[in-house]
Parts: structure tokens; sequence; C-alpha cells
């Protein structure tokens, strides 16, 4: 079971270069959206087996030292791979602007949470905000993913809307869509402490390093309490 996360992590990955092929060969919109879901159910469990069934530390394999930077590669290539096909197959118009949010508002704040893009909490510099204030990165963190969550889920809503399907499994799928949303929202509240291991130490150092400051006594009550 401790490699199931890994397994869930490689078969998105595998699963987002096909959907990028199909967006270039013109594949019908029913096998590029049962695909992303297929992905998109590995994303929403991966993390959780991870943590369920993590690998003692002794026993950790090389290529874990990479996992968390894996991981993120495969979420990429899997929004890249819905909206191409979104624009190259189905509306131009919604694709590209998903595509100018992602490269532009995504990429800005990639370099203020982590001073680099496709950073980490894991490994972000010593000048990110990550570092300086976390609790209002991790606010930033968590409403970029909302907002990344609505978009995945608009683009969605396109492809499958785009179907040869009968209009009735289209508004039972697309109401399913929106359930999985809801879970993943409150899911999401649920990982506010949980965005990373590194993150949540670096979180209660600085903790720990404030409530250590404001109960150290300040120089005037040490020269009160002597000439006392």
């Amino acid at each position: 079971m401790r490699y199931l996360a890994d397994l869930l992590t490689l078969s998105r990955f595998i699963l987002s270069i096909v959907l990028i092929v199909l967006s270039f060969i013109g594949s019908p919109a029913e096998n590029a959206f049962i695909i992303f879901l297929t992905a998109e159910l590995t994303d929403t469990f991966d993390g959780t087996c991870a943590r369920k069934w993590p690998f003692p530390k002794n026993k950790t394999p090389k290529y874990r030292k990479y996992a968390a930077q894996f991981d993120m590669v495969s979420d990429v290539l899997l929004a890249a791979g819905q909206v191409l096909f979104c624009t190259l197959q189905v509306n131009w118009i919604a694709g590209l602007i998903v595509i100018l949010y992602y490269t532009l508002v995504c990429g800005i704040l990639e370099l203020i949470l982590y001073g680099k893009f496709f950073g980490h909490p894991d490994n972000c510099t010593d000048n990110s905000l990550t570092k300086r204030n976390f609790p209002l990165a991790k606010k930033i963190v968590l409403t970029r993913r909302y907002l990344y969550t609505i978009c995945l889920g608009v683009i969605n809503a396109f492809i499958l809307f785009a179907t040869n399907w009968p209009i009735p499994v289209k508004i039972a799928l697309f109401i399913f869509g929106c359930s999985i949303f809801v879970f993943i929202w409150f899911f999401l509240r649920q990982r506010r402490k949980h965005i990373s291991r590194d993150a949540v130490d670096i979180e209660d150092k600085l903790t720990s390093s404030a409530k250590s400051t404001k109960n150290k006594p300040t120089h005037s009550a040490k020269s009160t309490k002597k000439s006392t």
C-alpha cells in the first residue's frame, strides 16, 4: 500500500500525456472527459494515500526525494492537457482565457509564494513569502487552489457539453461534477495544515519564535525588577 500514492501519481502523469496527444489528433470529447475525470480522481486521493501509508524514514526510496516535484509536474500536465483540448477542439475563447490565467496569475503567485517558477513549500527560497509570512502565504495558496478548481470545472463543463451523449446524461454528469467540486472545496479546507510537511514546520517555527519573543521580558522590565 505504500506504493499506492506513487502509482496514482504515475498514472496521472501518463493520462496527462495521453490527453495532450488527444488534443492534437482531434479525439472525441467523450474520451477527453473520461481521461480527465479519471486523472483528477487520482489527484484527489494520492495525497491521502501518501499520508495514510507513509514510508519509514530508513526505507524511503531514493526517487521519493523528488516526489513533490513529480506530483506538481503531473498536475501541470493534466491542466495543460485539459486546456489544450478545450482550446483546440471545443472552445478556443474559453481555453485562451484560462491559459492566460494559468500563465500570468499563477506564474506571478509562484514567484511571490516560493521565489521561483514551479516552486513548492518544500524548496522555497529564503526571501519567499512562505518563509517570511507563512499564514498569509497559506491563505493565498488556498485561494489559488479554489480558483484553479473553478477553472478546471468550467473547462471540463465545456468538454462535457461538447460530447454526443444524451442531454440527461450530460446533466447527470454535470451534477456529479459539481458534487465533486463541493467535496474538494471542503476537502481543501481540511488541508489547511497539510499544504506541506516542511511548510508546516516553517509555520511551527514562526509561531514558536513569535511566542518566545512575546514572552521574553524587555530590558526595562528587567532593570525595574533589579531595582526593586
